[in-house]
């Protein structure tokens, strides 16, 4: 029964058949993913502290994923293929 099952190992695969990762293109590093942890923290750390550490984090969490979508935004539209519209 054994000998009915054929498995083919990963080292015999045909490479014909592969095809290229997506994205080709590596997004550029940002920062905005630390600012918007940063205003988390502040967020809560103004809970058990001060309301005014709690509204500095929610404009830092409030600028930081504005930019980052801004970010993405721009770099789908710089990325976006002529004709495809």
């Amino acid at each position: 029964m054994a000998s009915e099952q054929h498995l083919e190992s990963p080292g015999t695969q045909d490479t014909r058949q592969w095809v290229e990762a997506l994205p080709e293109k590596v997004p550029e590093a940002t920062f905005t993913p630390a600012f918007l942890a940063l205003g988390i923290t502040f967020l809560l750390f103004g809970i058990v502290s001060s309301y005014v550490f709690s509204a500095a984090g929610l404009v830092l969490m409030v600028w930081s994923i504005g930019k980052w979508i801004g970010e993405l935004l721009r770099s789908d539209k710089s990325e976006a293929k002529p004709g495809l519209d």
